[in-house]
């Protein structure tokens, strides 16, 4: 096994954690933190069963493709019980980690809060064969008005243990510091904007880190100095910077995922939406790390407001 085999190893898995989009909807609760959602309901007078219908439909298209492309997918079903509409998107409450750590984050809304079912994670990990994790519970920092939304929050180079984070009311600097001093992480606290001047509301919709690239939005950065800053840090460790717009940002193709086969091959995946967005250079630049697969999840993207990686919490086999 070759040295970029077992750093790639490192920072890229070949299992996933999804969960099914059930009770999905347009959350009233997130959707003052996140502009990019749409309530189709009410805007075009559609039934949310209709809505919810078509996102399990995307959901398992999503799970038959990532099979195919021999990524492992575990579901883990909804918590009973509670009304979730984002449960689809379960990075946002635990992170696992190559050393076996698993991560509870604080969250910002009470029903997202409600996501957390940490004794079903065990049980699904456990019959995975996920070697034992040493739990490490942030959530009781929602007490001190502190939030860090797991990889929404923070977007990871895992080999060399560096992690980027931008301010919003989902991601607070306190949080990220203390995330950073308990997991021996360095970190770059940063602030991304949209077109009209207002935060993001996860770093993980404006830069994604690969084995060997990251795909990053500097404009949106409006500090010259801090945005040379995390230029200069996307690109150590002769990473390539893939620079996307503010407008390729709202397709999400900022929200992407570098995995591992279980044979072994590298993978990118993004959804249908990010694809089209990008250009052709982009597209061949990202091919040279990875097969490239495209998941139809409009629904998810435009009710949910969030894509393809939000989808997608890792497992470290």
């Amino acid at each position: 096994m070759t040295k970029d085999t077992v750093l790639n190893r490192r920072q890229l898995t070949d299992t996933v954690i999804m969960i099914p989009p059930d009770q999905f909807g347009y959350n009233p609760q997130t959707a003052p933190t996140n502009r990019i959602m749409t309530d189709e309901a009410k805007q075009k007078g559609i039934d949310p069963q209709i809505i919810r219908d078509q996102a399990v439909r995307e959901f398992n298209g999503m799970v038959a493709k990532l099979r195919e492309a021999d990524i492992e997918v575990l579901i883990l079903d909804n918590r009973p019980g509670e009304i979730t509409p984002d449960a689809v998107f379960p990075n946002n409450w635990f992170s696992h980690h190559v050393d076996g750590q698993l991560i509870i984050y604080p969250m910002l809304v009470p029903n997202r809060r409600a996501e957390r079912q940490v004794e079903n994670l065990k049980l699904l990990l456990a019959e995975a064969q996920v070697r034992g994790t040493e739990i490490h519970d942030l959530s009781e920092l929602e007490n001190e008005d502190l939030i860090l939304e797991g990889t929404g929050s923070l977007v990871l180079d895992r080999v060399n243990k560096f992690a980027f984070a931008m301010e919003s009311e989902r991601t607070t600097k306190e949080a990220f510091k203390r995330w950073i001093s308990k997991l021996d992480y360095e970190g770059f606290f940063f602030h991304a904007f949209d077109k009209d001047n207002l935060p993001f509301y996860h770093t993980n919709v404006v830069m994604s880190i690969g084995a060997g690239f990251a795909v990053a939005c500097p404009a949106a950065i409006k500090d010259e100095a801090e945005r040379a800053l995390f230029v200069e840090k996307l690109r150590e460790h002769d990473r390539e910077l893939i620079s996307i717009s503010l407008e390729q940002v709202r397709e999400f193709c900022g929200n992407i995922l570098h995995v591992n086969s279980t044979s072994g091959k590298q993978k990118i995946i993004m959804s249908e939406n990010a694809f089209n967005a990008f250009s052709t250079e982009q597209l061949a630049a990202l091919v040279k790390f990875g097969d490239l697969i495209a998941v139809e999840i409009t629904t998810i993207e435009t009710n949910g407001g969030g894509s393809a990686r939000c989808m997608l919490a890792e497992v470290f086999a």
